[in-house]
């Protein structure tokens, strides 16, 4: 292979973009990932996001993919306004109660000042089940399947980029049924498929379980969850998927007449993921040199960078980089980007390299001598020397290896952080040092109140696959028969 420059040239081009180690600063390190991969950053206003094209990108394929899957499960798409009656959010008491520190309401519209204020929307529950309660009127009218892709505002008076911003993106599901077991089916249902493309897509394990009645989502029958560990040691909330039973068809009347021609309230489930999943792609798989993506959420899979040290020279590793690119766009299945510009190859691999390309290929004339090329992984940094020949069968197959080898990672380092603990002194030994702590709790929320002011540290979820286990709570000593998931959180 022939190079022209040396590795230190990029680096000190690419100085000013230094990233400060996990080690030294986990939250300052988190925001130079987000800045030297170019992925958003703050908007006008405190809380408020601009997401850069290379973030927006990965967004869209967690929409794709997402939108697809719920498809396959019989949801369509829909658009509700996002200015909602004030008067609607307050028709259900717990709902209003847990959402009102976030709300932000419109009052002056128009030149004058509005007869009713209008909220915007912080969750879309109470103007969906308004339209609802006009669309059901029989059992035939159910289920009623529906998903919408929007923006949401909730106030956030402690900002940080994708984790917690005043406005993000997510997509919001809200769905209808004739009995609570089929709506608690529904709900179970939309969980596993997040659970699926988490795992699958995003390589990031996760701990499936139900929320506790204080961490539950406000005006719940049950919260289903899927949480995961950083870095850090500290857990993030990916996903939720809540039966709210009939609390909210009760209060906007949503009724049906059933096969026994009686009158009944429906059974009503919503679930969302929102752009906090790309801040855990963040915190879960970079490193200290800069992002690293899964190949299947990677805008840019595989990067050329062709190298030469003359105008002959870059004719010829240009055109053959030209040709490989060529042959896999035909195919479709692999997206891969040519860097041809005139920068020194050093600098391009700092580049690509902090965006977290999953691969990159190193093209010189010496290679296209020897029919090969140099492939070189973002996970591991192995190199490889590949033929051309076999060229797009490797790549395809180092692309599912890198995939696999994310999500081991983060399986052993989820593992290894996950303590069962039987009294409050490792309970708080364990919390302090960024573990996952099993413990037992004798289910009441003043104990559970203690420890968060305690320790910091809340309760995640009550696993689905925690075994029936007699013990006592680890701070009132009180009877328990289960444990459950201790973190401090985002």
């Amino acid at each position: 292979m022939t190079t022209n420059v040396n590795n230190s040239e990029g680096k000190k081009k690419w100085a000013d973009k230094k990233i400060t180690s996990r080690a030294e600063n986990y939250s300052k390190w988190y925001s130079d990932i987000i800045k030297v991969a170019e992925l958003a950053e703050y908007g006008l206003f405190k809380g408020s996001m601009i997401i850069k094209p290379n973030g927006y990108a990965i967004w869209e394929i967690i929409q794709k993919t997402l939108d697809e899957k719920f498809k396959e499960t019989g949801v369509k798409n829909v658009y509700f306004p996002s200015l909602i009656p004030e008067r609607f959010l307050k028709k259900e008491a717990e709902h209003v109660k847990g959402f009102s520190p976030e709300v932000a309401v419109v009052t002056y519209a128009g030149g004058r000042r509005l007869k009713e204020a209008l909220v915007i929307r912080p969750t879309s529950e109470t103007v969906i089940y308004e339209a609802f309660s006009r669309w059901i009127q029989s059992h035939k009218d159910l289920p009623v399947l529906i998903n919408q892709w929007v923006n949401v505002i909730r106030w956030e008076m402690r900002p940080r980029l994708f984790l917690r911003t005043t406005e993000f993106l997510w997509q919001e599901g809200h769905t209808a049924h004739t009995t609570e077991q089929e709506a608690d089916e529904r709900a179970r249902m939309m969980l596993n498929v997040y659970k699926d493309f988490v795992e699958k897509y995003m390589a990031i394990p996760v701990i499936l379980g139900i929320k506790s009645e204080t961490e539950k989502f406000a005006g719940a029958l049950r919260t289903y969850t899927l949480e995961a560990i950083m870095q850090d040691g500290k857990a993030l909330q990916l996903a939720t998927s809540h039966n709210l039973g009939q609390n909210f068809s009760k209060a906007f009347h949503l009724e049906f007449v059933n096969k026994n021609n009686t009158v009944q309230y429906v059974w009503q489930t919503s679930w969302g993921l929102s752009t906090r999943t790309i801040g855990a792609l963040i915190m879960v798989h970079s490193d200290d040199k800069g992002l690293v993506l899964p190949p299947k959420l990677a805008p840019i899979q595989v990067v050329i960078v062709p190298i030469w040290s003359n105008a002959e020279m870059k004719k010829l590793v240009v055109k053959k980089a030209n040709s490989i690119k060529a042959d896999f766009k035909e195919d479709g299945i692999i997206s891969i980007k040519l860097d041809d510009r005139d920068v020194r190859p050093g600098e391009k691999y700092f580049e690509w390299e902090k965006k977290g390309i999953p691969l990159r290929i190193e093209l010189g004339p010496k290679d296209i001598e020897k029919d090969s090329a140099i492939l070189v992984r973002r996970d591991t940094g192995e190199k490889k020397s590949v033929s051309l020949e076999n060229l797009k069968k490797e790549i395809c197959k180092i692309l599912d290896e890198i995939q696999v080898n994310l999500y081991k990672q983060a399986l052993q380092f989820r593992n290894n952080r996950i303590k069962s603990v039987d009294n409050w002194k490792d309970f708080k030994k364990e919390i302090r040092d960024g573990n996952f702590v099993l413990a037992h709790w004798c289910g009441e929320s003043k104990v559970e109140a203690k420890i968060k002011k305690e320790t910091k540290a809340t309760i995640r979820c009550i696993p689905l696959d925690q075994k029936i286990e007699q013990g006592k709570c680890v701070y009132s000593g009180k009877l328990s028969n289960r444990r459950v998931l201790f973190a401090k959180a985002y």
